[in-house]
């Protein structure tokens, strides 16, 4: 299937790179510091994602416009929602639980003897497992790991010797699990054992130059290609299942940080990027630096997937 799927993709460009951005527009005009970790909830038809550096939580309803905003009192990575009404949230600490009132209650530490170390982005397979990585604030080679937290809050350290833990995904069948460790020069793939929640074989998928932007957040759509956010590059690629470039998306800021699909249909790629408004990183502000942006690429994405944790499964732990 993902052969199939491969050869549709780079027949349909004939080996040209297709170009999404005449499809962009904004969707949330305001200059987030860190926007970050794009998660469609089907349930409630929104947009959550963060502003991490803010400890902000963002809930955006395409419908009419409007955005509700949790605040966490913390740097965070990402959201995700939980089977109930409650998210999760990562952090220095580990794994938030937040309820509607943004109300937090660690879950899960993780790495608590690493001062520096905090948790990142983060995704969930369909059997509801989620997946997370750390990095060392502080950029320490290799001193992060990607973990998979269980649904019954147990976890397992799956790889070690990470530099920056970033964007994760699967493929539609959830045989090979996409992950970026963003100061590695690329995204990585693995094989995936969606029945175990098992990876193996590691391998790079695509190099992306230093020069060209550093790999951020990614998504995969229907077709099985993958799309990656390159921060400081100022785009999103699109990649074929065999790892050819066949599309990119400009936009007009260059730190662009995650892309996830949602909408009607999953008909929609929304995209975060980052202000870094504090920082001196060598880089201009432009206007549109936080914007949250959406495009429709002509492709349907894959659903995000909510974490399987209900509090009553953990009674000792609750």
């Amino acid at each position: 299937a993902n052969l199939l799927s491969s050869a549709r993709a780079e027949a349909v460009t004939g080996g040209a790179l297709t170009e999404y951005s005449d499809t962009l527009e904004v969707a949330v005009a305001e200059n987030f510091d860190l926007g970050e970790s794009p998660i469609w909830d089907a349930r409630s038809d929104t947009l959550l994602f963060v502003d991490c550096s803010r400890g902000h939580i963002h809930r955006f309803i395409p419908d009419d416009g409007s955005i509700a905003t949790l605040e966490i009192g913390q740097i965070i990575g990402a959201v995700l929602p939980c089977l109930n009404s409650d998210l999760v949230v990562t952090s220095g600490d580990g794994l938030l639980l937040c309820d509607k009132a943004g109300v937090t209650r660690l879950l899960v530490p993780i790495e608590p003897d690493l001062a520096a170390n905090r948790m990142n982005d983060g995704k969930c397979d369909s059997r509801g497992r989620l997946w997370s990585g750390t990095f060392s604030t502080l950029f320490h080679r290799g001193a992060g790991s990607l973990y998979r937290i269980d649904p019954d809050l147990t976890f397992t350290r799956a790889v070690s010797n990470v530099r920056v833990s970033n964007g994760i995904g699967w493929n539609g069948d959830e045989t090979r699990m996409y992950f970026v460790d963003t100061l590695s020069g690329g995204i990585d793939v693995f094989d995936y054992d969606i029945d175990t929640g098992t990876v193996s074989n590691r391998s790079q998928f695509v190099a992306i130059a230093r020069e060209e932007g550093l790999p951020d957040g990614l998504a995969v759509d229907a077709e099985g290609c993958v799309w990656v956010a390159l921060f400081f590059g100022g785009e999103v690629r699109r990649y074929s299942p065999r790892g050819r470039l066949i599309g990119k998306l400009t936009l007009p800021v260059a730190r662009v940080t995650s892309c996830n699909f949602g909408g009607q249909n999953l008909r929609d790629l929304f995209i975060t990027t980052a202000s870094f408004k504090p920082q001196e990183d060598g880089c201009s502000h432009e206007p549109e630096a936080g914007y949250v942006f959406r495009c429709s690429p002509g492709v349907t994405g894959l659903p995000s997937q909510p974490f399987g944790y209900l509090p009553r499964q953990n009674p000792m732990r609750e």
